[in-house]
């Protein structure tokens, strides 16, 4: 899952939501030098990269990509998913997608000093280009995946997977849907025994 599923499967808890949206970037147990509900939102990422990198539906998604992009079919399909989270919002939550991720920046903003450094440095570009929000247009999708080819220096190739995004548009949308409700039903577990 990327950004947008993360945040979304946080709940309701901002410091959870915090937690959770830069958990990739606290190596190890610093987690623990966070306050409860971060560390929280930190371990409820972790519990969703694994549930996800093995969960069977996930799989069949990703093998879909695997002869082209290799090891990164994996990072590919978490921002496959994220598109059609965005795309079918509205069958999660009540609250418009637009105003969500306005929110969601703004909360950042006022808890800026909390970031990691490199969430810091990440937060004006991933505003400025509405990175949360382009995850709903297949162009949106497109320019992510340039950028994150790009910093590959264009070994990963991904700027190409729109191509099998077109292709399997149907079987990844209904393939996510299974998914996410095996990976919602997750996370609340989690959050509610933790």
């Amino acid at each position: 899952m990327n950004f947008l599923a993360h945040i979304y499967l946080s709940g309701d808890n901002d410091f959870i939501k915090i937690g959770n949206f830069m958990a990739d970037s606290i190596k190890g147990d610093n987690y623990n030098k966070y306050q409860e509900h971060i560390k929280k939102g930190i371990l409820l990422h972790r519990a969703i990269d694994s549930f996800t990198d093995l969960h069977p539906v996930f799989r069949k998604s990703k093998h879909r990509l695997h002869d082209r992009y290799g090891h990164y079919s994996g990072v590919i399909m978490d921002i496959f998913y994220d598109h059609f989270l965005a795309k079918n919002w509205l069958n999660y939550s009540k609250i418009p997608l637009e105003k969500y991720v306005f929110d969601f920046y703004q909360l950042l903003e006022q808890h800026f000093d909390i970031l990691t450094v490199r969430i810091q440095k990440m937060f004006p570009s991933m505003v400025r280009e509405n990175w949360l929000l382009s995850y709903a247009s297949i162009d949106g999708i497109a320019k992510i995946l340039y950028q994150m080819d790009y910093r590959t220096k264009f070994n990963s190739k991904m700027q190409y997977a729109v191509e099998e995004l077109q292709l399997f548009y149907e079987d990844f949308e209904i393939e996510f849907t299974l998914f996410f409700k095996d990976i919602q039903k997750m996370a609340i577990e989690k959050m509610e025994n933790d």
